[in-house]
């Protein structure tokens, strides 16, 4: 189904058309018993709720939130993706692609969290603020078309981090199917890979305000330098890959074993020359190595624990 003519008249932050469709089919593999039981759960809820706005990343949890809601409902599931200037084009590109190969039907909303003032001065709540944003406009998008309930993505795993975006998840009412069925990422993966879903060994991922350091600002410059950034290492085949802006000093994480092959001579004045390019003026790597939210680090409480969310 084709939907571009569809069009509203939004706030200046935020704007949504959507995206086209088409079909594709997966392949399978064997799973844990457990991981069925908890797909079977996930489908019994699905079911339940009769309709679905899957908010849509492209991401491993997205994608498989998004995939077993078409299988259970239909047309009656519609993916909406957030266009975001803190998530590259690559993701958008891919969210898009998934889409039209699978014949999902697609809305683009093009949000700008630069005008949200937390976001911009990178408070440490800055993703409540961010999610609120992006999921206030995916609800009102849903209920353009007809659908009430909204989803989101977050995984059992998700819950032992500082995420104070899922504060914003609860304020709004959208659900959270994953977690409602208990699924961890590694089942989540099991099953994305059963199902055929491209995204079944897809490396994690976050927005690229996960990059700096609390309390720097965030411009669209800077986004846009972690970006670069970002591509080039990929390019270069290190999938797994970080790089934290700290001013003007980019902080490249890479798992530990990458680490001699990103730090080998020819390589390292290539990545060095190109990082210079891009405009940082000193360019290190974090031998502790490649880790999911090191920026939370900072703002841990005493023996690591987690702060409350503000």
């Amino acid at each position: 189904m084709e939907d571009r003519n569809y069009r509203k008249n939004r706030q200046p932050a935020a704007s949504c058309m959507p995206a086209s469709d088409a079909a594709a089919s997966g392949q399978g593999a064997v799973v844990s018993p457990v991981a069925e039981e908890k797909m079977e759960r996930l489908k019994a809820y699905l079911r339940s709720l009769g309709s679905l706005a899957v908010g849509f990343s492209g991401g491993v949890d997205s994608t498989f939130l998004l995939a077993a809601a078409q299988e259970v409902l239909g047309s009656r599931a519609l993916a909406i993706t957030a266009a975001v200037s803190a998530v590259p084009a690559r993701e958008l590109k891919e969210a898009e692609e998934f889409c039209r190969s699978r014949g999902i039907r697609q809305v683009i909303c093009r949000i700008d969290p630069l005008r949200i003032e937390a976001f911009r001065k990178n408070l440490p709540e800055r993703c409540y603020y961010c999610k609120k944003a992006i999921f206030a406009e995916i609800r009102k998008t849903a209920r353009e078309y007809g659908i009430e309930y909204v989803a989101e993505g977050s995984n059992m795993d998700d819950l032992g981090d500082y995420r104070p975006g899922l504060r914003a998840v609860e304020e709004l009412s959208v659900t959270s199917p994953l977690r409602e069925a208990g699924l961890y990422k590694d089942e989540i993966r099991q099953l994305s890979r059963a199902m055929g879903l491209p995204t079944w060994n897809k490396p994690s991922y976050a927005c690229l305000a996960s990059r700096f350091v609390y309390g720097e600002e965030i411009t669209e410059e800077k986004l846009r330098m972690v970006e670069r950034a970002e591509q080039f290492l990929i390019d270069h085949g290190f999938l797994e890959e970080r790089v934290r802006m700290h001013g003007k000093l980019a902080r490249i994480e890479v798992p530990a074993g990458d680490i001699p092959r990103i730090a080998a001579g020819g390589f390292r004045e290539v990545l060095w020359e190109e990082f210079r390019r891009i405009g940082f003026a000193f360019i290190t790597l974090d031998l502790r190595g490649y880790r999911l939210g090191s920026m939370n680090e900072t703002i841990r409480g005493e023996n690591n624990r987690q702060l409350p969310e503000p």
